[in-house]
């Protein structure tokens, strides 16, 4: 048993999967007490958005269809990893796409894209595209989030440097406005240890979360089989978040598979907090079974779940393991 860990509530018993064939989820609780979730559709073809009272309800709740990609060009295919902010107003959405789903190299083609509502309710009223996000280099990029710290914006996303083997590492930038980079952009990390680096070399996914003094930031590494898996960055809040020595990476993955409780690959992970906001919640996707025939990226159940996330006593976040789905047991951390 860790000590670390304070007692369980009832604020943690999750009856997951949370949302079936939703990979990369993205949940975000607003001002207006609703939780907002998107998600990669198995189609790859769509951006969907929902909204419920209650992070356990979402599954259930209306679906509306926010964009859907275009018949040709830099917006037509292998729409990835949608996530919805609510900035100065108005909501905005990230996303990446691509031209096609072929590869050049084993690289896919995408770029990353945003698209900007002023509704009060994102699942109503016309969302504008405004346009790719132009980055130092024209390549492979993807995984943008996005957050404020003492008044800067800043971007962080996963991208290939055409000058470093494998496929893609992390990067942060300020910005000018919710779609546009400003100054410079500096490279936090890329993938190096073994963890990292199983079928493919991959950082990406990344989330941030902001507590006791420290912005940490989880991502996700290796190939999207059952050697997914997250890896972890921090940072002092009073340090300077573009210079690279600020941030600590961890040597070791923070959540990985578990044949224990049957779940495989799990990754592409965000934050949300409780209903009483006394607990803070991380959204991500898993397999409940660990051989795939075929690519996996295209095995279309990677399933959303939630998971209570745990602090130790130092400040640190503690993930635990990916626990059991509610159908094979009771589901309480």
């Amino acid at each position: 048993m860790n000590n670390n860990l304070e007692k369980p509530t009832i604020s943690e018993v999750f009856m997951n999967p949370l949302v079936e064939q939703r990979a990369d989820p993205w949940v975000y609780k607003h001002t207006d007490g609703y939780y907002y979730f998107t998600a990669s559709v198995p189609e790859f073809d769509r951006i969907e958005l929902r909204r419920a009272r209650r992070i356990q309800e979402l599954n259930a709740s209306d679906v509306a269809v926010a964009w859907t990609k275009h018949k040709e060009g830099p917006m037509s295919s292998h729409i990835w990893a949608p996530e919805i902010h609510f900035i100065h107003g108005k909501w905005y959405i990230y996303f990446a796409a691509a031209r096609s789903g072929d590869t050049d190299n084993g690289m896919f083609d995408h770029r990353m894209f945003v698209l900007e509502n002023d509704s009060s309710n994102p699942l109503e009223g016309t969302w504008i595209e405004k346009g790719q996000i132009v980055t130092k280099w024209d390549s492979f990029s993807l995984d943008a989030t996005t957050f404020e710290h003492r008044d800067i914006r800043y971007l962080v996303w996963a991208q290939k440097d055409p000058a470093i083997a494998g496929n893609s590492n992390l990067y942060i930038s300020a910005m000018a406005n919710p779609w546009t980079l400003q100054g410079k952009q500096v490279m936090l990390s890329k993938p190096e240890f073994a963890w990292e680096t199983i079928g493919f070399l991959v950082n990406e996914g990344p989330a941030v979360i902001r507590k006791n003094g420290r912005i940490f930031i989880s991502y996700s590494a290796s190939a999207t089989d059952y050697n997914y898996c997250m890896g972890l960055l921090s940072a002092d809040e009073n340090s300077d978040l573009l210079d690279p020595a600020s941030w600590t990476k961890a040597g070791h993955a923070v959540f990985q598979t578990n044949d224990e409780t049957g779940q495989y690959g799990p990754g592409h992970n965000c934050f949300t907090i409780s209903e009483d906001e006394t607990e803070d919640i991380f959204i991500y996707h898993a397999r409940n079974y660990k051989e795939i025939n075929g690519d996996p990226l295209y095995d279309p159940n990677r399933h959303a779940r939630a998971q209570v996330l745990k602090w130790s006593h130092d400040g640190a976040p503690l993930f635990g393991i990916p626990v059991r789905d509610s159908k094979d047991d009771t589901v309480q951390i």
